[in-house]
Order: structure tokens, then sequence, then C-alpha cells
């Protein structure tokens, strides 16, 4: 199945009781290996409201040719049609990997009011590596941030991914090199 192809009115995560943000963000694992398995970066992501989850989310721009797929995105899109509300208030998001820029904004215009993270994204994270997006003074609304939870796990997925393209690509540039 692609990571675009989720079902989210089925998806066994929906309405699972999240008892900590460990919890949650194992959840949000589960979702990163789904784009994994599907040949995107692997990332992964749910919203929770109520302590339970109400939004689903895997990497998909490549399998959806949306480059706005991301995985903040589409639980953000889910939990909105779940609620009939594009208003996520009182939810807490949680992703694998910090948000970009186009993600932190779509946290902030959803009105999510906490960010949960696992690893951090040094060339284009926005929650705290390459800037601090929520803490700007424009924003008109407050997202609590917190990093770092489970973020070995976070990390490994995506250096697992990313050694597996290097090495295809070594492999196939080989290949182009003698000719097979």
């Amino acid at each position: 199945m692609m990571a675009d192809q989720i079902n989210t009115a089925t998806h066994p995560l929906i309405g699972r009781i999240i008892s900590s943000d460990d919890d949650a963000m194992r959840c949000a694992l589960v979702l990163a290996r789904v784009a994994f398995d599907a040949g995107e970066v692997p990332v992964g992501a749910v919203i929770v409201a109520d302590n339970k989850i109400i939004g689903v989310g895997a990497n998909a721009p490549i399998t959806s040719l949306d480059p706005t797929c991301h995985a903040e995105v589409v639980a953000i899109r889910d939990a909105a049609k779940r609620l009939g509300n594009y208003r996520l208030n009182d939810t807490t998001l949680y992703v694998t990997v910090e948000p970009c820029s186009m993600c932190a904004g779509a946290i902030v215009h959803s009105r999510v009011g906490r960010l949960v993270y696992g690893t951090t994204e040094p060339k284009a994270g926005v929650a705290l590596s390459a800037e601090q997006f929520f803490e700007k003074p424009f924003l008109n609304r407050i997202v609590l941030v917190d990093g770092g939870i489970l973020a070995d796990e976070c990390s490994s997925i995506m250096t697992e991914f990313f050694a597996l393209r290097r090495a295809g690509k070594k492999r196939l540039k080989e290949q182009l090199k003698t000719g097979d």
C-alpha cells in the first residue's frame, strides 16, 4: 500500500487510547515504516485529542505526486475531516521528525495546541534546528513544542532509509560504469 493510500477511515490506529508521549510516538513510528516501505522518506505522524488518536499520516509526496503530502499535513487533513472542523484546538501532533516550514505553518493554521517531535532535522527543521519558527512574535497562536521523544528510534529509521538509498545509487553507478 502506498503511503498516500492509508485508509484513514479504517486505520487500526484511529481511536487508539494514548497513555504517554512515548506511546503516541511509537504509533507515529508505525506510520513512518509505512512511508519507508513505500519508498518515501520515513516520517509518520498522529494527532491526539482527549487521549485518542484522531488523525494519522505518513509521508507521501512521491507516491501521491503532491509535494504537500508530508506526514504532518496528511494527519492534519485526516483529523480535520474526522472532526468536521479545520480547527484542531486542544490537540497534540506527534511526528517522528522535526517539521519543515510548510508543516509548521499548517500546524499553526490548524490550531494544533502542542507539537511533539522525535528527532531533529538539521537542514530543514524549523522547531529548533534551522529556525525557531514557533517562537516568532508575528504568530497569532502559541504552539507548545517538545522534542526528543524516542529520538534514537526516530533517527534510526531515517538513517536506515538513507543508507539503503545511498547503497542503491552506488550500485546503479557501478552498473552504468560496467554496462550491465
